[in-house]
Parts: structure tokens; C-alpha cells; sequence
């Protein structure tokens, strides 16, 4: 038997722990947990959709309370499209989100701002007390400006003052960018909306709006120096821009391409995703002309992809993030399965 000498052995060992080691190294280790948002008005999620949020989220949820808004004939604040559980909630790890329009800050009086953050945080917590909802952060989305900053940092620390709970604001990607004039919310935490960041445009040659990595490269460079902590929403949503002679007439959630792909209807153009109609016709009470067009804007597992591994590029990945899905009352469920938000979450 022919005897291996001990030196070569050693150096064979060695190889094989850097091998194994090379390996290991391969697999992405994420620190981030996965949340949902849900922003319908009626709370009403099927069994796919709860276990998917299980599988995926371990239950979080992000759900809408309801909106607050400028009522012009009243002059006041008002809140609109408040929530109504039409089941018991089925999960303990729930944020209430509370939209609010940035008129609603450009009309309102800086004496009216304490007021309307009581009133705010005291319907919360009756629609939270009638659930039997804990909670112990809240978040709200409101696209601030210049105009309007001092209000609502001013909304955010009276409310933070009265609930004595964290709070979460949406930051676009405008805002951090141009973080020193726009300024940071008084909050604990930033959830970075990274989706709609182009503009909506009628030629049908011109990139996906809702992501597209050229549109994303002119602010993600400015991450690093953003000054408040950052979770990470992600759309899961898709759209149809409405084009006739070549102005946007609307854009629609439920026209997809199951509805673009009925050849009595539509006919699809040169340009990828772009469809012309073939006659004028009533779908969903939208009037649709004859030679309109319609582009769809998809959100998709590939699409998310890209833009994960474009923006975790710029983020650091010693720091616990949550990847907030927008959102789960409009899943589908054939787009998207458990092990592709698995997939995408681990590049944060």
C-alpha cells in the first residue's frame, strides 16, 4: 500500500476547510424579518392569503387604519375610509398605518396641529380597544414638502407625546435625497417606500414607473448618510396606464394582462407590454375606445430581484430591517410564492 506522506495530507485538509469555508460564504444570510401591508377598507384576508402571511411574515401585519384628509366644505380634518373588520383578527403582531395627505397640512392651522393628533390617536385606540388590537408602534405615510414639514414633524411629536408609543414614517425616495431641505420626521423608525419612482408616462417606449434600476440610481447613492434607521418597502403590485392619442386618461389596478390578453379586445403592439384595443367596449364600467392603449406596468419575482440586489448595495447589512410587501389584500397568489419572498428578503 503506497503511504501518503503526512505534509500532503495536511495541505489536503486545508484545502478542504477553505472549500467548505467558500461554500458557506455562498449562502446569503439575511438579517431581515418579512411584513405585509394590507390597505383594503374591509378587512377580509382568505386562508391562502393568512397562511402565506404566516409562512412568509410569522403574522406581522401592516394594516390601515384609515386616512385623514382636508374636508374643503367643513374646513377641517377629517378621517375617511376607516377600517371595518368584517372577521376577528388573527394575528398578534399587527401596526396600525395611518394615511395623511399633505393638504391636509397645508390647510390646517399650526394651532389645529395638537388637536388633530389627539383626535387621531384617540380613534385609534377605540378601533384598536373594540379588536382587542396591542399595539406599540404606529406609522404614518404622508409625502410631506418644504411647505408643510414643520406641521407634521410638529403632528408626529405631539402624537408621539399622547400615545407614548414608537412611530414609523413612510420616507420617499425625494426625501432622502434632499434629506437637509426636506428634513427627518421625529420619528423612531423610516420605512423606505422604494417603488413609484418614475413618472407615469404615455409612450409606450418608456420604462416601468412603479421600479426601473435607472430611475433608482439617481437617489440610492444618498442612502448611506440618511439619518434615520430604514425598513424597506416593496411593491407587489402591477397596473395599466390608459393612453388615448397620447395623453394618460387613468391609470387602473384591475385591468392586467388577463384582461389584455382577450384577443376580441386587444392586440398586442411592438412594444413589449403595450396593447392596442380592436374595438369600443364597456369593461368594468371604464369606457375603452377604439385604438387606445394600454400599458401594463407588472411587478413580478424577477423585477423585485433587481431591485434588491440594487439597493441592498447601499444599505448596511449589520442592521435588522424589515421588508414590508405592499400589500397582501391584493396577492397574487399565482405571481408570487412563499419561497420568492424567502429568496428576495435574503439579499437584505
Amino acid at each position: 500500500m503506497m503511504m501518503i506522506p503526512g505534509p500532503f495530507l495536511q495541505r489536503l485538509f486545508l484545502a478542504c476547510l477553505l472549500l467548505v469555508s467558500a461554500l458557506s460564504s455562498c449562502k446569503r444570510e439575511s438579517k431581515a424579518d418579512a411584513a405585509f401591508y394590507y390597505w383594503k377598507q374591509t378587512l377580509t384576508l382568505n386562508k391562502t392569503q393568512y397562511q402565506v402571511l404566516d409562512e412568509v411574515a410569522a403574522g406581522k401585519l401592516y394594516l390601515r387604519f384609515f386616512d385623514i384628509k382636508w374636508d374643503a366644505y367643513a374646513r377641517k380634518a377629517h378621517p375617511e375610509a376607516i377600517i371595518s373588520f368584517k372577521e376577528p383578527v388573527k394575528t398578534t403582531k399587527l401596526i396600525p398605518v395611518i394615511f395623511i395627505t399633505n393638504q391636509t397640512f397645508e390647510k390646517l392651522s399650526t394651532a389645529g396641529v395638537d388637536s388633530l393628533a389627539m383626535q387621531s390617536n384617540t380613534l385609534l385606540q377605540r378601533l384598536a380597544q373594540e379588536q382587542k388590537i396591542n399595539y406599540q408602534y404606529v406609522q404614518f405615510d404622508c409625502d410631506w414638502s418644504l411647505g408643510t414639514k414643520d406641521k407634521y414633524f410638529q403632528f408626529l411629536k405631539s402624537f408621539k407625546a399622547i400615545s407614548k408609543k414608537q412611530l414609523e414614517a413612510t420616507i420617499r425616495l425625494h426625501q432622502v435625497k434632499y434629506q437637509v431641505r426636506t428634513g427627518l420626521p421625529p420619528v423612531d423608525r423610516g420605512i423606505l417606500m422604494f417603488y413609484n419612482m418614475g413618472k407615469l408616462s404615455a409612450k409606450p417606449e418608456d420604462p416601468n414607473s412603479i421600479y426601473n434600476p435607472k430611475d433608482a440610481a439617481t437617489y440610492i447613492s444618498y442612502l448611506p448618510k440618511y439619518g434615520l434607521p430604514l425598513d424597506i418597502a416593496l411593491p407587489l403590485f402591477s397596473w395599466s396606464i390608459h393612453i388615448r392619442n397620447g395623453e394618460i386618461i387613468q391609470v387602473y389596478g384591475k385591468i392586467g394582462k388577463k384582461e389584455l390578453s382577450n384577443t376580441e379586445n386587444f392586440q398586442p403592439t411592438a412594444h413589449k407590454n403595450v396593447y392596442k384595443a380592436l374595438r369600443s367596449f364597456f369593461t368594468g364600467g371604464i369606457y375603452v375606445k377604439t385604438d387606445d392603449l394600454f400599458k401594463l406596468e407588472e411587478t413580478d419575482k424577477a423585477l423585485l430581484e433587481q431591485a434588491a440586489i440594487q439597493l441592498a448595495e447601499h444599505l448596511n447589512k449589520k442592521e435588522h430591517k424589515t421588508i414590508i410587501y405592499y400589500e397582501i389584500g391584493n396577492l397574487n397568489i399565482s405571481t408570487f410564492k412563499t419561497k420568492d419572498f424567502e429568496e428576495i428578503s435574503a439579499h437584505f
